[in-house]
């Protein structure tokens, strides 16, 4: 039981150790860049910002394929350009539409395990997994939630084994505190 918890901490620190890193190196850019000639003179780069239902419908499909988008640079744009004038309104509204992704990955996974394709790939390739699978889906909803993993797809993927829906949506609350966090740290970060 000890070398099981310790893999799993192990496992959560190298994903969280991983996500700040990659965070620092966003936040640095966005210092470097914020106010550099070149980044003014793009005027097509202005008009994209200034449009927030488009940035949004970018956002919303990068956090339902997986997040492809890092999130933070969705957080530097709300600063001066989300929906409301109000920055924590508009860091809820990002943590609101990645905590829904999150919900259709786990729908669509419980969909997708009723297909010929998944119960093929799933004898396959997975059948072997399945004890550990179901023993820590929690802690890997936990994982996706808070760290950069690709939280819609770790929402998937447990929603293929009908991991019980209260406990998803109770585990899962944990995305909305790393949009939290994390958007402090960019609001900070924007007054260097």
């Amino acid at each position: 039981m000890g070398k099981e918890k310790k893999t799993r901490s192990g496992f959560l620190f190298k994903y969280l150790l991983r996500g700040l890193l990659g965070f620092v190196v966003i936040l640095l850019f966005f210092v470097l860049i914020k106010d550099s000639e070149f980044i003014k003179s793009q005027d097509w780069l202005r008009a994209l910002s200034d449009n927030p239902i488009g940035v949004y419908t970018v956002f919303t499909l990068s956090e339902v394929i997986f997040g492809l988008i890092p999130p933070e640079f969705f957080m530097i744009w709300s600063l001066h350009h989300g929906i409301t004038d109000n920055y924590v309104l508009n860091i809820l509204f990002l943590a609101c539409i990645s905590y829904g992704a999150g919900a259709a990955g786990y729908y669509l996974g419980s969909f997708f395990s009723h297909t010929i394709i998944f119960k093929n790939f799933y004898k396959r390739y997975l059948v072997k997994y399945e004890d550990a699978f179901r023993k820590f889906s929690g802690f890997i909803l936990f994982v996706g939630a808070v760290t950069p993993l690709p939280f819609s797809a770790m929402c998937m993927l447990v929603g293929t084994i009908k991991y019980p829906p209260s406990r998803f949506y109770l585990i899962t609350l944990a995305r909305i505190l790393r949009f939290g966090i994390l958007g402090y740290i960019v609001w900070q970060a924007n007054a260097i």
